[in-house]
């Protein structure tokens, strides 16, 4: 989602010449923050899930699927609750990038008591039949990664067009219209990575190469309107895309956590930043892009092209001459450093940084470490502007700062309190890929706050090098990575020494998850080991224990991902002529069956892997006020 001002949204050109001056601003209003807050104690564990839902028409006669434009709409009615009672609604609703999605959280966070564990599927039930309850007869709302056929012609209801010599996107396949109405910042966005850039986006995806597809798989884009332009930037055996939309477009599981001061914050970042590519291939929910079955099974390089402002110099294809870097990333990436004191040493990746900025830190008394982690998103300019938003008291107000830090997109973010606010230091877990079902996506997010706990309870180490987080978030989005993947993790997760060496190894996401006999323990079982020392009901146990036997199972390939649940229902489907196209009727079929596992309709034991339904509290205000005094899961203050 990210910073919603409001305002008159500048041009690029406008939007660049006032670039140093945000950064300016920015790097003083986080000084006067950071100094401000920097020893705030005592906060509790708060978290929350964001979900972003697509919804999706259905055309029975013709069988066709098609995305409905209709988020903007459903948008004033979804809000209409907390407008009016902002403390007793069960969920908040923002508008996503594309006017096809919603994003749902919960009304107020979850706590510290190990009985909010119980309420977490069913308030993504309920915010899931909040949306079908506004939806026509043909239409379902689903929490889907990426809808098959996003960007082949006719994908929308109604029927929109691109327009590849004007708009802001200017895509061959990826109309301005199924960009939100809600908010200007999105379009902005869009208009300003590209001209930034100077050139379109360009989204290169292996394609998934079957007994009959053409070799080399090679489109012709003259079909769509290309000039030429596109063709010059075609690879073959790729499938091409040339909008933000394709990434932006795409929907997520996301997570955040409120540490009890800055230190932890710090801690739980650097923590987590190894799992973020286990979860990913976990999640893995997206084998289809642009009617193309994918030869990956994973969103987060769709996305991390479909933001890529940097220019020729920046990407190291030109000499540097206007520009400052040569920056290895887009903006949307793997965290590229440490925070924590002990994290340093495994910061083994050179990291791009504005020396000024960086001194200006320093001088300011901000450690090294956060001083390095600020003046490296500061490399970035800022890409969405508003005229009324241009002139802040640096004192009071941090939008300068969270214009940059929000368009980061890291697989982790490390987040300020807010200005003249009771919430405090957090940090955001982001690599997930959006389940189907409220079991899913409630067990992932109660295994990441499990996780949360047992790092700091048991004073876990589980950093590694950063370049080996780096290697394993490359290969996590493969196909099948789950199973056929080897992935860098710590083995001795009980070591407290920092200066301890490497202890990574190879391990695959089962013997990471389940464990490896003597040599590695497995989370799960330091899951149920820190749940063993709580205080819980049988209800509150029965739930945890399911999502747990849930996460094991996947891990050990019982209960298959999304992703390779989509792909098998694709080829096995009678229409599929094993030549990667995933025509009409076959998404019309999927997103069928996909619609009736997500509302319980169907049984799916591939997926869930016999899992027994999970029985969660359904009356959340009162359940809340029944726990509200029962036993605290947080650990006290970190050291």
């Amino acid at each position: 989602m990210g910073l919603l001002s409001e305002g008159t949204p500048l041009t690029w050109p406008q939007t660049k010449q006032y670039a140093d001056h945000v950064r300016h601003h920015g790097v003083e209003q986080f000084i006067n923050q950071y100094h401000q807050l920097k020893g705030r104690q005592g906060d509790c564990l708060k978290w929350g899930d964001e979900i972003e839902y697509m919804i999706i028409k259905l055309d029975h006669k013709n069988r066709k699927a098609r995305l409905s434009l209709r988020g903007s709409e459903l948008m004033e009615v979804l809000r209409e609750a907390e407008e009016t009672n902002p403390k007793e609604v069960r969920s908040l609703w923002r508008p996503e990038y594309a006017e096809y999605m919603v994003e749902g959280t919960p009304g107020q966070p979850y706590g510290s008591l190990v009985q909010h564990f119980n309420i977490v599927e069913h308030n993504m039930s309920f915010r899931r039949s909040e949306v079908q309850s506004l939806l026509q007869p043909d239409e379902v709302v689903l929490s889907l990664t990426c809808f098959p056929r996003l960007g082949c012609p006719e994908f929308s209801y109604p029927v929109t067009y691109p327009t590849p010599k004007s708009g802001v996107t200017q895509s061959l396949f990826f109309p301005d219209d199924a960009i939100t109405q809600s908010h200007p910042r999105f379009k902005t966005l869009t208009r300003n990575v590209r001209e930034r850039r100077k050139e379109k986006v360009a989204i290169h995806i292996p394609i998934f190469v079957d007994l009959k597809t053409p070799r080399p798989f090679l489109e012709d884009l003259s079909q769509y309107g290309d000039d030429g332009t596109s063709a010059a930037e075609v690879k073959e055996d790729h499938i091409y895309m040339d909008a933000m939309g394709f990434g932006m477009g795409c929907s997520c599981l996301q997570m955040t956590f409120q540490a009890c001061n800055m230190n932890e914050a710090r801690i739980l970042y650097d923590h987590l930043t190894p799992l973020c590519p286990i979860m990913l291939a976990l999640t893995a929910a997206s084998p289809i892009y642009r009617g193309y079955l994918a030869d990956v099974d994973c969103r987060w390089d769709v996305v991390a092209a479909s933001v890529d402002d940097r220019t020729r110099e920046e990407r190291g294809l030109e000499p540097l001459r206007n520009d400052k870097f040569v920056i290895p990333k887009s903006r949307f990436g793997s965290v590229d450093c440490y925070l924590s004191a002990c994290g340093a040493r495994y910061n083994d990746i050179p990291l791009n940084y504005e020396d000024k900025i960086y001194q200006r830190l320093v001088d300011s008394k901000v450690d090294e470490q956060m001083a390095q982690h600020i003046s490296h998103l500061f490399i970035r300019d800022t890409l969405s502007l508003f005229s009324e938003r241009l002139h802040q008291d640096d004192t009071r107000e941090m939008d300068h700062f969270e214009n940059i830090q929000s368009t980061n997109w890291q697989s982790m973010r490390f987040k300020i309190p807010p200005v003249n606010s009771n919430i405090g230091w957090r940090v955001e877990f982001r690599p997930c890929d959006v389940q189907l079902t409220d079991f899913e996506n409630a067990a992932f997010g109660v295994f990441i706050v499990l996780m949360t706990r047992a790092i700091l309870s048991f004073k876990l180490n589980m950093l590694i090098p950063i370049s080996k987080v780096d290697e394993n978030m490359k290969n996590c989005q493969k196909r099948n990575a789950i199973r056929e993947q080897k992935f860098w993790f710590r083995r001795d997760l009980f070591s407290r020494d920092c200066d301890k060496g490497d202890d990574a190894q190879l391990m695959t996401v089962n013997e990471i998850i389940n464990g490896k006999g003597e040599e590695f323990v497995g989370l799960i079982a330091i899951a149920r080991q820190y749940l063993g020392a709580l205080d819980m009901d049988a209800d509150t146990a029965c739930t945890i224990g399911q999502y747990l036997n849930f996460i094991s199972a996947r891990a050990a390939g019982t209960a298959i991902t999304t992703a390779a649940w989509i792909r098998n229902f694709v080829m096995s489907h009678p229409e599929y002529k094993q030549d990667s196209v995933v025509s009409d009727g076959i998404t019309y079929d999927l997103i069928v069956a996909l619609s009736a596992i997500s509302q319980g309709k169907q049984d799916c034991k591939e997926l869930l892997g016999g899992i027994p339904k999970t029985k969660t509290s359904e009356d959340i205000p009162k359940a809340m006020k029944k726990i509200i005094q029962m036993t605290c899961m947080a650990p006290r203050n970190a050291e």
